[in-house]
């Protein structure tokens, strides 16, 4: 009895024997995942162009407010917004009946004091008076032309003038508003926008930076070096001129801990205007530099890593220190070199140590986001 029960188990623990090893080969065959095909490029040495940005505000290289120096209603506005003027131009004038009523009284003291000196004058060339009544006639006839010359310049004042060439700006009052000499907002603004200043601020690590780059062994000197600058619009554009850094105030601002910068545009087209707001983008060349495709890069932690490609099989992960990015490229100051191969794109695929098969790409149209390309 006991030898029949062995014979049946015998086949029973064949079986699970049987089970066991196939799980284990199906096991093993998961963990062989088939290779899949990455695209590679060879990393190469570029001379590339990056762009610092900054927030800056336009303004015209003349920029002239225009006040009034007398209190009135005004009678006439003789310009319109963005025309252009010439200095001396009459813009606008002011009523002036009640100064002229008022300039008639003086002028009538005037001559009333100019009468009594008349009269003094052969008195006292025959000593029938004294010199001093004379005097006194005279101070007396001073006062009124001073009187009279006050109210004449304030007549004059009515008719106000610019004060430069150039574009009239916005004019928020009109005929029949009254204005004087203490109303904050001016009657308009006459600026010369045939160049356009641009302002803008670096911090004061930014500033170094800039300034260490560009030959000179004054601040004058380095000014005269340093390379144009561009703008770019509101509205996103870019500004088809370059602009020219003129001035540094090297003094850093306490407040904002900033130092300001002066660019100056051409505008010949007066597509700029004073109060207009864009984006200065300051370069920085990079000559032979180690480049590599964005799309060719992951981050973990703060660190930028690549896949190197060994033997054309494998792909293992890299760390890189990154300097700059341009456009589409990443600007490597090491962790990679020159002649490298690293898998351009579907890293997010892969793990380190993954095989793969590569296939060679072209690295402009990786890094340009043009279609891909194989070899």
């Amino acid at each position: 009895m006991k030898k029949i029960n062995q014979l049946y188990l015998f086949p029973i623990a064949l079986g699970i024997l049987f089970m066991l090893t196939s799980c284990g080969e199906e096991k093993t065959g998961q963990q062989a995942p088939q290779a899949l095909p990455f695209p590679v490029v060879t990393v190469p040495t570029k001379t590339v162009t990056a762009y610092a940005t900054y927030p800056t505000s336009l303004e015209g290289i003349i920029n002239s407010e225009v006040r009034a120096k007398t209190s009135g209603y005004i009678t006439q506005v003789l310009v319109d917004e963005g025309e252009k003027v010439k200095k001396g131009q009459t813009l606008f004038r002011l009523e002036t009946q009640a100064l002229s009523q008022d300039a008639a009284a003086a002028k009538a003291n005037v001559n009333a004091a100019q009468v009594e000196v008349n009269k003094l004058k052969p008195l006292v060339e025959k000593n029938i008076i004294s010199g001093v009544q004379l005097e006194t006639a005279k101070a007396k006839l001073a006062q009124a032309q001073s009187g009279y010359n006050a109210i004449a310049a304030n007549i004059g004042y009515a008719t106000i003038k610019s004060p430069v060439d150039g574009y009239v700006g916005a004019i928020p009052f009109r005929e029949g508003a009254l204005i004087s000499p203490t109303s904050q907002m001016p009657l308009t603004t006459v600026a010369n926008i045939e160049k356009i200043y641009a302002f803008f601020s670096l911090n004061e690590k930014a500033y170094l930076d800039f300034i260490e780059k560009n030959e000179g062994s004054t601040l004058e000197e380095k000014i005269k070096n340093l390379p144009k600058v561009r703008l770019v619009l509101a509205n996103g554009s870019l500004y088809d001129k370059e602009g020219t850094i003129e001035t540094i105030n090297s003094q850093v601002n306490p407040s904002t801990g900033t130092v300001s910068f002066r660019a100056v545009f051409d505008n010949p087209n007066r597509i700029l205007s004073s109060g207009y707001s864009g984006i200065i983008q300051l370069p920085n060349t990079y000559e032979n530099a180690t480049v590599v495709p964005a799309s060719a890069t992951y981050e973990r932690q703060g660190i930028t890593y690549v896949y190197k490609v060994q033997g054309d099989t494998l792909a293992t992960t890299s760390a890189i220190q990154v300097i700059d990015r341009v456009d589409n490229m990443v600007i490597v100051k090491e962790g990679i070199a020159p002649g490298d191969k690293i898998v351009a794109k579907g890293v997010g695929k892969l793990r380190d140590k993954t095989p793969i098969v590569a296939q060679s790409a072209s690295f402009d149209s990786i890094a340009q986001g043009l279609e891909k390309v194989f070899k």
